[in-house]
């Protein structure tokens, strides 16, 4: 059974991997002159990565009991 510290370091990295896919979408998006859909898009994995950092806080929260 995997400990909660190792499960907050895969999500750490899936956090990582989604910062890493928002800047990409997002210039991949103005290359192409469409801005409002790139505000969108950035929005929408925002809110993700922003997900998966509290769920990595309250995994590491969850270590010591």
């Amino acid at each position: 059974m995997e400990s909660f510290a190792e499960l907050a370091d895969e999500v750490a990295a899936l956090e990582q991997r989604v910062a890493d896919a928002i800047f990409e979408t997002v210039r991949a998006q103005l290359r192409r002159y469409e801005p409002e859909g790139a505000k969108e898009l950035e929005r929408q994995l925002s809110r993700v990565r922003r997900s998966l950092q509290k769920a990595e806080h309250l995994l590491r929260q969850g270590e010591g009991d």
